[in-house]
């Protein structure tokens, strides 16, 4: 349920109806806009008070309407929120006319293969350093990251080449401390249902990169960004980055492009793609770029890597940089067909 509030309402009557929804046990949530507050619910209501309240609140001075809302995601909602959420993080814009690249590699293997990897695709045009620091891995005998020392290596170069971050948290005991070295938390797949996880990461008001578990449903997606969302966090962006294949022959996954379009149909949140877990393969990372730029796309996160071949971690679907340099002239022009750009370091200004 939301409560659209007049123009002219008065603080005193946008806390009264506040009030009046704290009465009956539920959680108002105030969302201020540009010429009106609105006020949704965030907890479930129960059938036999929907109407009656609904009725009480607009009744209430200052009350515009009040609308229900279907779905059983309610703040992820385009029905909760009708227009784009565009965040920023740092001087990036989520959301907005841009097509935001973050690239670099799956793992922070060392200081130089991190710095190698990031000053590739800063000149290339990416706003955003990825790296995992903590990496979820199958076998327990893979490489699973540098942990606190691969944070403090990617705090370091992104300061020292102007970009934003994104790294995975794994446990809601390492929010805090992922949270002070990283820009942008990245919520994995194997992660998408860690409840607890996904309340202490909204409750840091950061922002937040979720992503699509390869089992998961569109619905289960948007209702693990309520969790974030109930929690304090308004900038969270949703990533597809694959569902399991019938046939794992050829592709680790299977990009679900059609997601991109029907999230931003029911859903005002921003949309990424992950193509490099995607396929799992370097050669077809390039081509579903593209097309996830067509479909709409509001970022990419793409692996890039300075020597795929020696890579411990994802190096078959890690792009060289000469391969990446040449990938974001490509989604420039595409992007330009749309109204929209990809930053581009050579001209001076940024979009």
């Amino acid at each position: 349920m939301m409560v659209a509030m007049r123009s002219e309402a008065t603080p005193e009557q946008i806390e009264a109806v506040l009030a009046r929804i704290r009465a009956e046990g539920l959680t108002p949530l105030e969302l201020p806009g540009g010429e009106r507050t609105a006020i949704g619910i965030a907890s479930a209501i129960p059938v036999d008070l929907r109407e009656p309240l609904a009725q009480s609140l607009e009744a209430m001075a200052g009350v515009d309407h009040v609308a229900h809302i279907s779905r059983p995601y309610k703040l992820a909602s385009r029905e909760f929120i009708s227009a784009d959420t565009v965040f920023t993080v740092g001087e990036v814009a989520f959301g907005g006319p841009e097509v935001v690249v973050l690239a670099g590699p799956c793992a922070i293997e060392s200081e130089a293969q991190l710095r190698a990897a990031a000053m590739a695709v800063k000149q290339a045009g990416a706003r955003g350093l990825r790296g995992g620091a903590f990496k979820p891995r199958t076998s327990p005998y893979s490489f699973q990251g540098l942990g606190e020392e691969g944070l403090a290596l990617l705090a370091a170069v992104a300061a020292e080449l102007d970009m934003i971050t994104v790294t995975e948290v794994m446990d809601s005991h390492d929010v805090e401390r992922v949270a002070a070295h990283a820009d942008i938390l990245q919520i994995g797949a194997r992660n998408m249902q860690n409840y607890s996880l996904l309340i202490a990461a909204g409750e840091t008001g950061h922002p937040i990169l979720l992503k699509r578990g390869p089992g998961a449903s569109l619905d289960e997606l948007l209702l693990a960004a309520e969790y974030c969302l109930s929690r304090g966090s308004n900038r969270v962006l949703l990533c597809e980055r694959g569902v399991h294949a019938l046939d794992h022959t050829y592709t680790r996954n299977v990009l679900d492009l059609s997601a991109v379009p029907v999230l931003k149909e029911v859903s005002h949140l921003p949309v990424a793609i992950d193509p490099s877990h995607a396929t799992g393969v370097a050669r077809y990372v390039p081509a579903m770029c593209r097309a996830a730029v067509a479909a709409g796309a509001d970022a990419l996160l793409i692996e890039v890597h300075p020597e795929p071949s020696c890579a411990l971690c994802d190096g078959p679907q890690s792009l060289a940089p000469p391969v990446f340099a040449a990938l974001m002239d490509d989604l420039r022009a595409l992007a330009a067909l749309g109204g929209r750009c990809v930053y581009d370091p050579r001209k001076s200004e940024k979009p």
